[in-house]
Order: C-alpha cells, then structure tokens, then sequence
C-alpha cells in the first residue's frame, strides 16, 4: 500500500476513536460540569437519538413484520397442503363408503334371487349423441360360463341380456333397446303383456304390448316380469307405468313405462345362470333351496 494511504487510514481511525471518545466523555460528565461545547455535543447527540431512534423502531417493526409474514405464508402452504390432503382422503373414503354400500346391496339381491347367479362389472357404455347408455359390455372371473340370452339385473330391477360374448366379454341389449322383448305383467293386478324397448336415443322408454283395454292399468304401477319362458325369475321389475292411452276402439290400450334402472349409472350387475333351454308351459326357472331348507333337508335324512 502506498505510504500516503496508510496515513491515511491511520489518521481516520484516530479520529473517529477521537470523536467517539469525545463523545462517551461528554455523555458521562456532570451535566453541572459541561462546558459549552459539551451541552452542544449532548445537544446533537440527543437529537440524533430523537431521530434515529424512531428509524431504527420503525425499520425493526417493518422486520419483524416481514418475518411474520414469511412465517405466515410458510404455514398458509403447509395447512393447503394439508387440505388437499384431507380432500382426497375424504373422498376416497367417501368412494370406498359408496363402493362397500353398492357391493352389499348387490350380495344380498344375490342371496334373495331364487336361481344361480354370477357377479360381474360393467367395463364399457355405448352412449348415444343424447348421453344415454344404448349398449352395455361386462365382464366377470366366471366369463367362460357366460352365454347368449342370459339375463343381466341389478338392485334397481332387469337391466337386459346378453346378445353375444367374445373372449372375457359381454355385450348387453337393454330393456329400453328396440331389440328387448320380455313377458311382464302388472304388479297390482296381474295384467299380462310384453315389454318392448322403444329404442328412443334421447330417453329411457318401453311400451306395454297386448294389454286389453279393459286391463286396469294405472300411472305408477309396477311391471315386474311374469316368469314365463323359463328366462327371468317372476317378480323382477322392469319399470313404472308413465303414460296410460286407451282409444275408444282396438283390443289394446298404449302404456308407456319407464325403465326401473338407470343404465348411465350401472358398475356392477348380476348374470343370472338360467338354464338354456326353453320351458314348458307354466314351468317356472330352476330355483335354488335357500341353505337353510338344505341344512334342514339334510338333518332330515341323518
């Protein structure tokens, strides 16, 4: 370093060791014993103080508050977070909750169908430009023992039947489906007809054929299938009447009903083994025994 510098440097720190000395020395006299110039240094000094200390508050408030926010932000993030989290616990337990309800209702309408049935999981919709469900494909663990013409139902009621199966899979008409024709009758007085799917795309809707007009039918009533025809079990239902016509000539009267089950909404069904062959006239489906009256059939013969 050039010597000019380093005098320089010397003479600074003399200096300012000087003033702050000047300064502790003026600040611990008596105030009786100050000089002039002390009273003026004390003077400067406490306005310096009076200055710079609200300064120095004001720039460790505005410090403070920075951290706090910081902190504050910091713990906004963490709680979101945790939010989310909850969000998505709960709607996984709410998933699982539905799921749990849905199987059960579904175990126990197989432990109250009278004939063999296979639980199984709709993989795919055909929906129509209208949104509503014109074709359904299952599938299930027992795919080999699926067959054309087996019925499919739910808690709700009849969903349709099986029209063809390839490989693991099946595809399902529905009862609303043009192509549907199933032997029902009326719930509330025995009324007999066939339900045919009107095949609409932008409704859910069937028709109740060959009911005479002087049937008594009503809006509301249940259609349930009759059973003949040895393919759906007696007592399903497929519906509620919506719409009741009878014209002042004809041996029919028009009744729309509209189907029991909301295909859009299907996840899991019910394929019921019936046998393949057809029945004979007023011979019922196979049913099974429940396993009590095996349980009893069985101490029977002991």
């Amino acid at each position: 370093m050039d010597p000019r510098g380093r005098y320089l440097n010397a003479l600074i720190s003399v200096l300012l060791l000087g003033i702050s000395f000047f300064f502790l020395r003026t600040s611990l006299r008596d105030p009786g014993e100050q000089s002039g110039l002390d009273r003026s240094v004390a003077g400067a000094t406490s306005w310096v103080h009076s200055v710079s200390d609200p300064v120095a508050r004001g720039i460790a408030s505005v410090w403070d508050d920075y951290i706090y926010l910081v902190h504050v932000r910091r713990e906004n993030e963490r709680l979101r977070a945790e939010i989310a989290r909850l969000r998505q616990d709960a709607q996984r337990y709410r998933s699982a909750f539905e799921e749990n309800r849905r199987l059960r209702r579904l175990l126990q309408l197989r432990v109250d169908t009278p004939v063999e049935s296979l639980a199984a999981e709709v993989v795919a919709r055909d929906p129509s430009p209208f949104f509503r469900v014109v074709r359904l494909a299952i599938t299930t663990q027992d795919a080999p023992r699926l067959r054309v013409g087996m019925p499919i139902i739910t808690y709700d009621g009849v969903v349709g039947q099986i029209n063809s199966v390839v490989g693991r899979y099946a595809n399902v008409t529905l009862v609303a489906d043009s192509r549907s024709a199933i032997d029902a009758m009326i719930e509330r007085t025995g009324a007999r007809g066939i339900v045919h799917g009107t095949g609409e795309r932008n409704r859910y809707s069937a028709q109740v054929e060959y009911l005479q007009r002087t049937d008594d039918v009503r809006v509301g009533d249940a259609v349930v299938t009759s059973g003949l025809g040895c393919r759906y079990p007696p007592g399903l239902l497929l519906g509620r009447v919506s719409a009741v016509t009878r014209r002042e000539f004809g041996l029919y009267q028009e009744v729309e009903i509209t189907p029991a089950v909301d295909f859009s909404r299907l996840q899991d069904v019910l394929v019921l083994a019936t046998p393949q062959q057809e029945c004979r006239p007023g011979q019922q489906p196979n049913q099974r025994r429940p396993a009590r009256s095996q349980a009893g059939a069985a101490g029977g013969t002991s």
